[in-house]
């Protein structure tokens, strides 16, 4: 396993290094390049086979072809034989120098010989030909793009796609036909265009040719077509025999490394079955199975309490298998959130869910133990493991009119049926409410797009698997996989995607596939005695996800502050009204589609990740108590008189909260410490301010996003309000709801009428000036605020002067009588970094001079949690 890259044109040393070092982490065991005038090649190499000899580039006899190549060929021992037979030598005795001699003796005919997955470049010196190849299945990737070099199309190519975009070679774009299909239909990885417009993929089973400039592709493998194609033999105890022997087969086969070998387990039959076959291979004490060690070591991803945890058939399957030792690792949530930048990076595309990231966790743990490791990607696609199959095989029974057999299976179907009816009789009874995609999309965007299809074979099983398998969905899967083993320096095999076992397959009757309402029929049958009858015979898929409907409950506050972000706001993609309103109604209850909101939310942040400008945010570091908040000074002048600012740390605000004791109990910490740090500041007068916001959320006057209802005016009224980086003011529904309920409609209506005719006149503020103080005071959530503020609406405090009244009162009681003879008073302020407003204030001092003291802001709101200020005064 390795990563390849290079380029076509000029030599150019110093990329080609930078794309080795990009690359690292794919092959931490050593790098080798090949360059000449017209092309350049790199290989970084994850060493499995061969690890002495099997270096890279690798040549043929006469040095006329070179290779070099990311994958593992299960069959290279068999192809070798015949090779030496033919006539070629051997310097190494690893699989990648079959390639080149393959080549050179049968052409791309070699490609449909190999049993294995790789990408490949391949150099002909003689005619100056390039090629670059990838397996039947595309297990491994392979990007490319074009760029022009000394006024000819050259082709830059890689196993992952963060090289050639930093290679500068290539402008960085979004493909927002990639995003829609995306977003509309949860398709990706299905076709040459990727996510970056102008970088593409090459195909499973695709070849494509670079010589003088001239490109051409083609797909070589002929297994899709033979699949199609193939007989309709009929099951007997025969060919379930000879099944089982051909997977036994292909998991032997993944099992020749020289490095440890271990096996990831879900608990579904899948990789349940991996597991079970190696352990016996380990009673057996077959060669194979000397690459696992004494123990094959197991790896779960399990969700304790959670609905889809699958430890208990983890566990099940582990309690019949002596020769395992088990491995589990818990995903959190909240460790997700904290990992999401890493895992967009490492995936380099959107995700359909946040599934992968358990393989994410599950490879991060394994890497500590083994290096290589097997699951059981591909039967779902192979032998109808997701329920819509269910529908495609009864729509084909009723076409070929074999009515019998179809009421058959409809009735053995019928758990399987309720499952998926289910959801659309809660739909239709309002249980729960369909969230309609489009919706959610920005109009400009999907009239763009109004002429994209997605259409799949609906009404013949094994032309839809082979669908699925090359096109709609493995490959997906397949780059999950690889992203996710590769980021650290693992491989992962596929025991499942052999082409031999995949061909007996689609050569037996469709019974082998859906027999008696099971699917996966002929793997379950030839299972008996390997697994416990309870995995053998469960009904619901699970397989590596995350139980997201109760992960995003859980971090509905944090999801919540991305859609509420500007940036999200000023996608071309998003309605970002119907999307709030959307995750509110999931968190009400009304629906549950998460996957929708994952890809909203997994678009947001990839464009963040790759696209948007990197804003560099210092770690916001424990203040000392005398201390500033970062960028922000202590002293300030103020009309020939300085005033030194204290921002005081405080504990959480909420509702029902004494303010006048918690800020009491503050300003004591700080007054006590005083004299020991200043003495001279021990001498001057010194009055509280206090954020506005704290009173208000102790007053209850601060609301959760979900417990707003906007009606029509908030929803309309609120997209003509113009945002700042600051806060969104009356921008959003909630807001604008909170100012008709608190001011009345009549009077924000007025404001609104105002505003529009006085502001081409050069008039500003107008709105506010007729919809008075208390809708001037209203805030809206802020993505970086601190929770609850990040996803809450607040109105102004309830008579700020009185409680500034009662919490001067109240602090006057506990001070020294040093500190009351210099006490000024309380001040209660809406203060940001565009404007300040003194709403409460017991001091002597006028309202403008404080808001002038106050003028930079001095608080701390979010992550500094810093609401009060102790001001001194002096000449």
């Amino acid at each position: 396993m390795c990563a390849i890259a290079g380029f076509t044109g000029q030599q150019r040393e110093e990329l080609l290094r930078q794309l080795s070092s990009q690359l690292s982490h794919r092959g931490p065991d050593g790098e080798g390049f090949y360059t000449n005038k017209k092309v350049s090649l790199l290989n970084r190499r994850l060493a499995i086979i061969d690890r002495q000899g099997g270096a890279q580039p690798i040549f043929n006899e006469d040095k006329s072809l070179v290779v070099v190549y990311n994958g593992e060929i299960y069959n290279y021992r068999e192809l070798t034989g015949q090779l030496k037979k033919l006539g070629h030598k051997f310097t190494t005795k690893s699989d990648t120098e079959v390639m080149v001699h393959g080549y050179e003796e049968w052409g791309i005919d070699l490609f449909n010989k190999l049993n294995g997955m790789f990408a490949l470049a391949l150099y002909n010196l003689k005619t100056e030909t390039l090629l670059l190849a990838r397996d039947h299945f595309g297990i491994k990737p392979l990007y490319y793009s074009f760029f022009s070099d000394d006024q000819k199309q050259q082709i830059i190519f890689a196993s992952e796609i963060k090289p050639i975009l930093n290679s500068r070679l290539v402008k960085k774009e979004t493909n927002d036909r990639v995003i829609y299909r995306y977003l509309r239909y949860r398709l990706h990885d299905d076709g040459e265009g990727t996510f970056f417009k102008g970088i593409y993929r090459l195909l499973p089973g695709q070849l494509m040719t670079i010589k003088n400039s001239r490109v051409e592709k083609k797909i070589y493998s002929q297994l899709p077509k033979e699949l199609e194609k193939s007989e309709n033999i009929q099951m007997t105890d025969k060919k379930t025999a000879l099944f089982k022997e051909k997977l036994i087969e292909a998991i032997k086969l993944r099992l020749i490394s020289e490095v440890p070998v271990g096996t990831c387990l879900s608990g579904g039959l899948d990789s349940s079955t991996v597991a079970a076959v190696i352990n016996k291979l380990l009673m057996q004490k077959t060669q194979e199975a000397s690459s696992v060690g004494a123990k094959q070591n197991t790896f779960s991803a399990v969700f304790p309490g959670m609905i889809n945890d699958e430890e208990k058939y983890v566990d099940k399957v582990l309690s019949q298998k002596s020769k395992v030792k088990s491995h589990k690792v818990y995903p959190k949530p909240e460790k997700f959130f904290e990992e999401i930048g890493d895992f967009i990076k490492t995936q380099e595309e959107p995700t359909i869910s946040t599934g992968p990231y358990a393989q994410y966790k599950v490879m991060q743990e394994a890497k500590k133990i083994v290096t290589v490791l097997l699951d059981g990607q591909g039967v779902d696609e192979m032998m109808a493991g997701y329920l819509p199959y269910y529908l495609v095989y009864f729509k084909q029974l009723a076409i070929n009119k074999n009515f019998l057999r179809l009421f058959w299976e409809i009735f053995c179907s019928l758990d399987i049926l309720w499952t998926m009816g289910w959801k659309k009789l809660s739909n239709r009874i309002g249980l729960k409410t369909e969230v309609p995609v489009l919706s959610l999309l920005n109009n400009d965007f999907q009239k763009r797009f109004v002429s994209e299809q997605f259409i799949v074979e609906s009404d013949n099983l094994k032309k839809r698997l082979v669908q699925d398998i090359f096109q709609n969905s493995l490959p997906a899967l397949l780059r999950y996989e690889d992203k996710n083993s590769m980021r650290f320096s693992m491989e992962g095999r596929v025991p499942f995607l052999d082409v031999n076992f995949l061909k007996l397959i689609f050569s037996l009757e469709d019974k082998v596939i859906i027999k008696d309402g099971w699917n996966k029929y002929i793997l379950r049958k030839s299972l008996s005695g390997f697994l416990p009858e309870t995995i053998i015979n469960r009904r619901n898929k699970v397989g590596f996800t995350t139980p997201e409907q109760e992960w995003f409950l859980r971090m509905k506050n944090r999801i919540y502050s991305y859609f509420l972000s500007e940036s999200f706001a000023e996608r071309a993609y998003f309605n970002q009204s119907a999307v709030l309103k959307a995750f509110r109604e999931f968190i009400e209850g009304k629906n549950d589609d998460t996957m929708i909101f994952w890809r909203l939310l997994n678009v947001e942040l990839w464009l963040r990740e790759f696209f948007d400008e990197k804003v560099e945010r210092k770690e916001v570091k424990e203040k000392g108590m005398f201390k500033p908040n970062q960028g922000k000074t202590i002293k300030i002048k103020v009309e020939d008189k300085e005033y030194w600012r204290y921002p005081v740390k405080t504990d959480l605000f909420q509702k029902g909260d004494k303010i006048e004791e918690k800020i009491t109990k503050h300003v004591k910490e700080f007054t006590g410490k005083l004299a020991s740090h200043d003495t001279t500041l021990h001498q001057k007068g010194w009055m509280i301010i206090i954020s506005e916001k704290v009173v208000a959320i102790s007053q209850g006057r601060s609301f959760f996003i979900w417990d707003i209802k906007p009606g029509f005016w908030a929803q309309t009224l609120s997209r003509f309000v113009t945002r700042t980086p600051y806060g969104i003011g009356l921008g959003s529904p909630w807001t604008m709801q909170l100012a008709i309920s608190e001011v009345g409609l009549v009077r924000i209506l007025l404001a609104s009428v105002a505003s529009v005719i006085c502001k081409p006149l050069g008039v500003k503020g107008i709105f506010y000036q007729i919809a008075g103080r208390e809708a001037a005071s209203i805030d809206g959530p802020t993505e970086y605020s601190l929770y609850p503020s990040n996803v809450s609406a607040k109105l102004g405090p309830k008579e700020p002067q009185k409680v500034a009244m009662v919490i001067d009162r109240e602090i006057k009681k506990t001070l020294t009588n040093h500190n009351l003879r210099r006490f000024q008073g309380v001040v209660i302020v809406d203060a940001n970094d565009i404007g300040r407003n003194v709403l409460g204030n017991t001091t002597e001092l006028k309202n403008q001079q404080i808001e002038e003291i106050m003028r930079d802001n001095p608080m701390g709101q979010a992550s500094q949690q810093t609401p009060i200020i102790i001001c001194f005064s002096g000449k």
